[in-house]
């Protein structure tokens, strides 16, 4: 177990006690919400950079196929075959 000090003003401590908001778990319930909010505004954030990203053109099977050969002839050029 870790023992966290924190200084706050006066009349938040009193309303924050009088809540029950500053007993150990309660404080342990609000810090798991918000590591698991932050957590979900991450992956949001990933998944908004990934949508930016250009994605290329879709290929058909047949463009795939005519790819691979030019690549294969190209290195069979470049190893003298």
């Amino acid at each position: 177990m870790t023992t966290v000090q924190i200084q706050l003003p006066d009349e938040l401590a009193q309303q924050a006690r009088s809540a029950g908001l500053l007993s150990p778990a309660a404080l342990e319930k609000w810090l798991r919400e918000q590591l698991r909010t932050r957590q979900v505004d991450e992956l949001f954030a990933a998944s908004d950079r990934m949508i930016a990203v250009e994605t290329p053109a879709v290929m058909s099977p047949e463009e795939v196929a005519e790819e691979i050969g030019a690549m294969r002839a190209e290195r069979a050029s470049k190893h003298g075959r």
